[in-house]
């Protein structure tokens, strides 16, 4: 535990050591040097790489707002912007992506991401549920960060995507930001207790990963044998 996180606290911060410690310390510094500035610049990297965790920062926040650190009125506004604005960076990327483009990339051997088949059902999907899975997918971690992408692939307009962006991810920042507010110096507890859960939505995402991937080269194996034996 440094100094700068004891004094921070008020006493000897409860919590695992460690990683955890790490991450709250670099977390710290930067909120202590910026202000709600840094909470909003935090959530903003969080958004577009998600391993940085929302539920250590905002917490944090939370509590340096209770004790008077940072300014309790800007601490919200400040991570809600920030989280649209990393939302806006990886729709940006989307769009750019394109569905066409990646349709013929998927049309590759070598993309074995997806395949064409998936892409067409997911833009159905999409197109049906699309801002329920933009509003609800902001409180689902790792999630709120990977449904910018479909969004922009599927050109959702700008406005209803910030909008719902805004709302879904108000919500989440609210909930954790006030959670660190009425636990105090005890803020930590929050991520400890959602750490699990992360686990659980990571496997998750990567077992499907890991499916996508077997899928398609099953697909592209069995394709190669039937030209062959032709």
């Amino acid at each position: 535990m440094t100094p700068h996180r004891i004094a921070a606290s008020g006493g000897e911060a409860p919590g695992d050591s460690g990683t955890m410690d790490d991450v709250a310390d670099w977390v710290f510094s930067i909120v202590d040097r910026l202000g709600a500035a840094g909470v909003g610049l935090l959530i903003f990297l969080e958004n577009v790489i998600p391993p940085i965790p929302s539920e250590v920062i905002l917490p944090l926040a939370g509590f340096r707002a209770r004790i008077g650190a940072v300014d309790a009125l800007w601490v919200w506004p400040a991570a809600t912007a920030g989280s649209v604005a990393g939302a806006v960076v990886l729709y940006g990327l989307g769009a750019w992506l394109g569905y066409e483009r990646l349709h013929q990339l998927a049309a590759k051997r070598w993309f074995v991401l997806s395949s064409q088949s998936d892409l067409e059902r997911g833009r159905t999907l999409f197109d049906r549920h699309g801002g329920k899975l933009v509003l609800f997918g902001r409180c689902v971690p790792l999630i709120r960060s990977v449904v910018s992408v479909p969004a922009g692939v599927a050109r959702m307009p700008l406005t209803r995507f910030v909008t719902l962006t805004a709302i879904g991810s108000g919500i989440w920042n609210a909930v954790f930001i006030g959670l660190g507010w009425v636990l105090g110096e005890n803020w930590d507890r929050v991520e400890g207790a959602l750490g699990p859960a992360s686990y659980v939505v990571l496997g998750l995402v990567a077992a499907l990963a890991i499916w996508l991937i077997v899928r398609k080269l099953r697909s592209r194996n069995a394709y190669v044998g039937t030209h062959r034996a032709s």
